[in-house]
């Protein structure tokens, strides 16, 4: 008997030595795993997310002119990328878990239409609920970007509308011929130097971008009908067509809005449509990078883009 009680102690040892040892072990993992926590926390935190296991409505700042090409670094700005790279990265906001809704803050006088054209189909493509605020200009180009938006707020004195195309370029026979300048030009056909400022446009030639304004203006008009809906007063929204300016509170009664509100009531609004939930005043926010501080309406970049594009013979915009 003796020798099987010491055997059973033998025995009965082993295992609680073991036990304690998986106790040790999970305290371990527990607090390893409690200060991973505390760090990711204090991490997200001042990154500006509230509920680090939560999610965020990703704010896009869409500001100045819609260009193309990209803006480089200078002594005024900190350059923009144009805009294929601006679409690229909200293309890219769908792949990010952490984000339940988007907001794009548009701030915009319109601009180029391929670059309107390029920045819509990446917004129009987020499978993402998305909310736009018009927060002081969203004229043009950039009211057309905004329609596929599921609501649209808008500053109530923001300036939004300008639906329509332009066409610009401009006429100097008379100075030419006033200082003696002639310009020569050998062409294949006769509308191949159409646009320059030697000669002015013949009938024809207008007639010609004439009907190419009209074409675009139409694209335009439809996909502010295709993504308002119902919500147009068609009525107005005809009158509209002549590309008048309108304030905030006149283009929610044309219906080309949703609301009226600040940018805080505009982030509540996206958080709502994605299903965030958050304590206090403000649903958590995550900013998107598009590269650079994107310049604003009067700066020397977008000057600089303006003159540039003036040396072209014409220019077709959004704007």
């Amino acid at each position: 008997m003796a020798e099987e009680k010491a055997y059973g102690r033998k025995v009965q040892g082993k295992p609680e030595k073991g036990k304690d040892y998986a106790l040790y072990a999970l305290a371990a993992m527990l607090s390893l795993g409690f200060l991973f926590v505390m760090v990711f926390g204090l991490v997200s935190l001042a990154s500006g997310t509230k509920d680090p296991f939560g999610k965020c409505v990703a704010v896009v700042e869409i500001n100045g002119p819609l260009v193309t090409e990209d803006v480089p670094p200078s002594l005024f700005s900190e350059g923009m990328p144009g805009s294929y790279e601006v679409a690229r990265r909200i293309g890219k906001i769908d792949e990010r878990g952490d984000v339940g809704a988007v907001l794009f803050v548009v701030n915009s006088p319109g601009g180029s239409i391929v670059a309107t054209n390029e920045l819509y189909r990446a917004i129009d493509g987020l499978e993402k609920p998305k909310v736009a605020y018009f927060r002081e200009t969203a004229a043009s180009g950039a009211y057309y970007i905004s329609t596929p938006a599921d609501y649209i707020i808008s500053e109530p004195n923001a300036l939004t509308g300008s639906i329509g195309v332009i066409l610009t370029t401009y006429e100097a026979e008379g100075l030419f011929q006033m200082l003696g300048v002639r310009e020569v030009s050998i062409k294949s056909g006769e509308m191949k130097d159409m646009g320059t400022p030697a000669r002015n446009m013949t009938e024809e030639e207008r007639a010609l971008l004439g009907a190419a304004v009209d074409e675009i203006f139409r694209e335009f008009r439809d996909v502010v009908i295709e993504n308002r809906g119902e919500k147009l007063n068609r009525a107005k929204f005809e009158e509209a067509l002549d590309a008048r300016v309108l304030t905030g509170r006149m283009a929610l009664g044309i219906g080309l809005v949703d609301g009226l509100g600040s940018r805080e009531d505009a982030l509540r609004k996206a958080a709502e449509l994605g299903g965030i939930e958050y304590s206090g005043d403000l649903p958590p926010a995550c900013r998107i990078d598009l590269g650079g501080t994107q310049a604003g309406l009067f700066s020397m970049s977008g000057l600089i883009r303006g003159v540039n594009a003036g040396g072209s013979g014409y220019r077709l915009e959004y704007r």
